[in-house]
């Protein structure tokens, strides 16, 4: 069973997708986190590795990785 987002991590998400700016993979992490705002949800196994390649990548922005951290904790543990 996955862990609920925190409300700061959903309020973050929610800024990501209504602007502009927000690049792609931001806008799908962020889609990811608002998701599981509310719900006991488990991250997809497509989703998870996403965000395990934004995390290890250093192109991304300190916000898209801190969504990444978030898609990845509601991740199924192996």
């Amino acid at each position: 069973m996955g862990k609920e987002s925190s409300k700061k991590m959903g309020s973050l998400a929610s800024e990501i997708l209504t602007s502009k700016n927000s690049s792609g993979i931001a806008k799908s992490l962020a889609g990811s986190v608002l998701s599981q705002s509310r719900t006991k949800s488990v991250t997809s196994e497509e989703m998870s590795t996403k965000a395990s390649k934004v995390l290890n990548s250093p192109k991304y922005s300190t916000t898209t990785k801190s969504l990444a951290g978030s898609v990845l904790s509601q991740s199924k543990k192996k």
